[in-house]
């Protein structure tokens, strides 16, 4: 039996986000960093909560659209990526159900992937592949945790592989740096589109 749908606005609203850190990945800063000589291409950041992610990539000089469930998530983004100065798309749509607008260079994942029911897994996987150009890059925090409860829902790089490697070529992986609570439970994998 799968597990019930998490009404997302309704957590929003209620201010039920026990996900919000206040700031983007450390994995995510520290990729940035670690690459200034990447095209500052197109990015899509699905499943982007309050932008804090979307908002790294824009302050690294990218063109970035978060997407979002939730439009209180989206109302937040937009708010507070005008408070900060920067420039970025935000809009309301579901990742996995949605055409896409375009195509783009990136997509990053950071705990959406553990936040959906994992019986549309394969739905997301699907999704990557829709909104990803040709030979598109694809970046993953993945969360390491056993939950079968969630969200958020575990993964295993076992699965991941299994998963993604029929349609991407994995280009590197490691442990990140991590929010203190996550330390040790997060792996980055860089895949790019076959």
């Amino acid at each position: 039996m799968s597990a019930p749908e998490t009404n997302w606005e309704e957590r929003y609203q209620t201010k039920d986000m026990p996900w919000e850190k206040g700031e983007p990945s450390p994995g995510l800063v520290d990729f940035l960093a670690a690459h200034p000589d990447l095209t500052r291409d197109e990015v899509l950041v699905p499943g982007c909560g309050t932008g804090h992610d979307a908002r790294a990539w824009a302050k690294a000089g990218f063109k970035v659209t978060g997407a979002d469930l939730a439009p209180s998530a989206i109302r937040l983004c937009q708010e507070r990526t005008a408070a900060a100065g920067l420039k970025a798309d935000f809009i309301t749509c579901d990742f996995l159900a949605d055409k896409p607008l375009r195509k783009f260079d990136w997509v990053f994942e950071h705990t959406l992937f553990c936040a959906i029911n994992p019986d549309r897994r394969e739905d997301y996987v699907q999704a990557v592949l829709r909104w990803l150009k040709p030979k598109g890059q694809y970046l993953a925090v993945n969360y390491l945790i056993p939950d079968t409860d969630g969200p958020p829902f575990g993964t295993t790089r076992d699965e991941l592989v299994k998963r993604f490697s029929p349609y991407f070529d994995l280009q590197k992986e490691w442990v990140p740096r991590s929010y203190p609570n996550r330390t040790g439970l997060e792996l980055m994998l860089w895949w790019q589109k076959k």
